[in-house]
């Protein structure tokens, strides 16, 4: 199906005023925005809301879900923005928050509300399985979320192994292009989709209709495009091994559990040079490899995740593969591992 027409927020109404149902006024339904929703709860398995960027699906989830005096886990080792509202919205509204880490161990279930997962987890690449947990989750009363931003659902489908509720940012590799914003929430629970489209009509969290069409438009080469990144992380990671500057070297294709849970593996690869200086000579000397704080996009790119406040070395690097030729971008990496490892 192709991407459609985009149609703008306002909308002229009939003369004999507005039908309830149809489409009124943007901020509540678009039709643009409609067509790339099909798409990615065709995808997801479930019905979809659209945002204006990842965090904006988790807040939805967040605030819809919870309230005074419950319990939410998260991720000790995921999105740090996840973890900084948690410490500082839903604690003043009296939400307790337990952390936990993504490989576990996990505390007990009883009394949480939600448990929201991701994995792979950004940026350590560490996986959970999604099955297990949600099994025991359920089983002490709690709904279960999966952060899918870094498998996209032609990798992983959470809601299949027992999620109640997806959320990603689809900025990143479901986009793919690194030139608009997007975030997105899935489920098959009709009361939780309904909360979640009250709060963003009401809270303005809404994507544009021309970020709705670049993210339809392309998510037609989506297959195409992780299919390339997860062959160059392949490489990627064993060249790393391979380079004495380099240290530390996780990618998710290493994992037993990556093999069962996903169908592809995401093009992402994280690993430890010396110092925050080596990490900059590194991405001086490369031609191919662009530094910056997203992921997913068509060109390689890396980011020194210790800057942002992530519980990791100071040279712990996140390379993101991008659909470069294979020989071309191990060449240019080894080159500027090289330079990098000079006086």
């Amino acid at each position: 199906m192709l991407p459609g027409p985009v149609f703008a927020a306002p909308y002229h109404l009939d003369p004999a005023g507005w039908t309830p149902g149809s489409d009124g006024y943007g901020r509540g339904d678009n039709p643009t925005r409609r067509l790339l929703e099909d798409a990615i709860g065709e995808l997801e398995g479930g019905g979809c809301l659209a945002f204006a960027s990842g965090q904006a699906a988790i807040t939805a989830l967040l605030m819809t879900v919870l309230h005074p005096g419950d319990t939410v886990m998260i991720p000790s080792d995921g999105y740090y923005n996840v973890r900084s509202f948690a410490a500082s919205t839903l604690a003043g509204l009296g939400i307790t928050t337990v952390e936990a880490p993504t490989a576990g161990p996990y505390p007990p279930f009883e009394g949480v509300r939600l448990v929201l997962l991701e994995t792979p987890a950004n940026p350590g690449l560490d996986l959970v399985d999604i099955a297990e947990v949600a099994r025991a989750a359920h089983a002490a009363g709690a709904l279960v979320a999966v952060d899918n931003t870094t498998a996209t659902p032609l990798s992983q489908r959470p809601l299949e192994l027992g999620a109640d509720v997806v959320v990603a940012s689809g900025t990143k590799a479901l986009a793919g292009h690194s030139d608009m914003l997007l975030g997105y929430a899935a489920t098959n629970d009709a009361g939780l989709l309904d909360g979640m489209r009250q709060w963003r009509t009401l809270a303005g969290a809404v994507p544009s209709p021309f970020d709705c069409w670049l993210a339809r438009r392309s998510m037609g080469t989506l297959a195409l495009r992780l299919r390339q990144q997860s062959a160059n992380a392949a490489a990627v990671a064993k060249l790393l091994r391979e380079h004495p500057l380099a240290g530390a070297v996780r990618w998710a294709g290493d994992s037993e559990l990556a093999a069962r849970q996903m169908r592809i593996i995401p093009g992402l690869v994280s690993f430890e040079l010396p110092s925050a200086e080596h990490v900059a000579a590194f991405l001086r000397a490369s031609a191919l490899v662009a530094a910056a704080t997203s992921f997913g996009g068509l060109h390689s790119s890396a980011d020194r995740r210790h800057q942002w406040g992530d519980s990791v070395a100071p040279g712990f690097v996140r390379l993101s593969c991008g659909i470069e030729d294979t020989d071309d971008l191990l060449a240019d990496l080894t080159k500027s591992l090289d330079a990098a490892a000079l006086p």
